[in-house]
């Protein structure tokens, strides 16, 4: 049994539950959150992107068919295996990313996926992506831009083969 009388209970919960909204009033709104220095802006690499297969595919010989079974028997070999997604970023000739990305799966035959972010003054900067799909590891989509950037924005970078190459959104 409790000594205290039920309106003390009351009282004394009251203060409880007032001294918790305060605590939880105060940090919703104070320290403030700034998620970027002021005068900075943010730079995103986010591409997906599959590399070119390591080996190309052949043809089997008749002897190498007949020596399988039947259900096998398949004309073209095509191993599965890609090359690693090598990217390339400059910014005013001065590196901001370097990216080896594997492909992705068991069989090392998915796409490569890159996400990275950095926060960088804001301001007129030059950018030289470069992205690399082969084997041999050779550059072979080469893209620059001079992009103003304003202070708190994203500029996104990212990669599309079908619509030739980098593109640069924001800023």
């Amino acid at each position: 049994m409790s000594t205290l009388p039920s309106a003390a209970k009351y009282g004394l919960q009251a203060i409880a539950y007032l001294a918790f909204v305060a605590f939880v009033g105060y940090f919703s709104t104070s320290p403030p959150y700034e998620p970027l220095p002021p005068g900075d802006a943010v730079v995103k690499l986010s591409l997906r992107h599959s590399g070119q297969r390591k080996e190309p595919c052949r043809e089997r010989t008749p002897e190498e068919l007949a020596k399988l079974a039947p259900n096998m028997r398949a004309a073209s070999v095509c191993p599965r295996e890609r090359a690693n997604v090598v990217v390339d970023v400059t910014m005013n000739g001065q590196p901001l990313f370097a990216v080896v990305a594997p492909p992705t799966g068991l069989s090392k035959d998915g796409a490569s996926t890159v996400y990275r972010r950095i926060a960088v003054p804001a301001g007129e900067h030059r950018f030289t992506a470069r992205l690399a799909d082969t084997k041999d590891g050779k550059f072979s989509h080469t893209a620059e831009r001079t992009v103003t950037l304003k202070p708190g924005r994203v500029l996104v970078i990212d990669f599309d083969a079908q619509s030739g190459g980098f593109v640069f959104a924001g800023g």
